[in-house]
């Protein structure tokens, strides 16, 4: 496993004017040879174009952006002070990105766990810290954080339920922030050996596929009625008890156990009804 190691490059800028000298030096000193003749001057031949291969040697790293240097396949290093710098000419360099990027999944039709298909999309926001592994373990870094994303996203998908309908204690539509927390730690699992950091990840699409979706709404729609349901009723019987018990205690009339009830029933009817109660005067009978 390769693992990065950093180094100073030297100063560009400097670079430069100590190379200006060298030349010059150089040039002089192969005008001096030259009056010697024969080996001294093709050493001083191969002292000038040393020099002049140095100037090969520059290069710009910019803000948050790193170069990772090789010499002949072997890793020599990563350079990432902003600047012009200067190395070894021999050397070759990658540009490596260590800015923070998003990559947005394409939507994707998976089943959840109760086999229903649905279409899911997610937004993961990553950053490159260490070059080396992104540049020798991987064939391309960029790449394969966008395949392993979709592959943690469709597991992920497969592993919950799209809505708690069967008692689920998480769902993907309804614990958003325990979903996106899953996923980040499974896709930081997949990328970590590509050297990538996950910041942050979210579902940016959830839906049920199209060729259910008019069902699963209706099923929905029948859930929120039987939900509301419950809720009148509770509301109901909790009034019907709260009459009852204050007209015994207050005295004001009294009801045997089948006036009871047909008072019951009929609270019952007048609370729950999605109507309103059209009253009828009862002639015929002193209740």
């Amino acid at each position: 496993m390769i693992v990065e190691k950093k180094i100073k490059a030297p100063n560009g800028i400097l670079m430069i004017f100590v190379l200006l000298f060298v030349q010059i030096l150089s040039f002089m000193l192969l005008i001096t040879l030259a009056r010697g003749g024969g080996l001294l001057v093709v050493l001083g031949v191969l002292q000038c174009l040393c020099v002049v291969a140095c100037w090969f040697g520059f290069f710009m790293v910019h803000p948050r952006k790193a170069k990772v240097l090789q010499l002949f396949g072997k890793y020599a290093g990563t350079v990432d002070e902003p600047g012009l710098r200067w190395a070894n000419p021999f050397y070759s360099k990658s540009v490596v990105s260590l800015r923070v990027r998003n990559f947005e999944s394409g939507k994707l039709k998976v089943n959840d766990k109760s086999g229903n298909p649905i279409e899911i999309a997610a937004v993961i926001v990553w950053e490159v810290v260490d070059t080396a592994e992104a540049m020798f373990q991987v064939d391309d870094y960029e790449d394969f954080v966008s395949i392993q994303s979709e592959s943690a996203l469709r597991n992920l998908a497969t592993s919950y339920a799209y809505d708690n309908h069967e008692g689920e204690k998480i769902a993907l539509r309804s614990n958003p922030q325990e979903i996106s927390d899953a996923l980040k730690v499974e896709v930081q699992e997949r990328l970590e050996k590509a050297g990538v950091n996950v910041i942050e990840t979210r579902i940016s699409h959830l839906a049920y596929a199209p060729e259910i979706a008019s069902a699963m709404l209706r099923r929905q729609q029948a859930m929120a009625i039987v939900s509301a349901r419950q809720k009148v009723v509770e509301g109901a019987v909790g009034m019907v008890d709260m009459a009852l018990a204050q007209l015994s205690e207050r005295g004001i009339v009294e009801l045997d156990a089948a006036r009871k009830a047909a008072m019951v029933s009929n609270l019952l009817v007048v609370l729950c009804s999605d109507d309103s109660a059209q009253p009828v005067v009862n002639a015929g009978s002193q209740y």
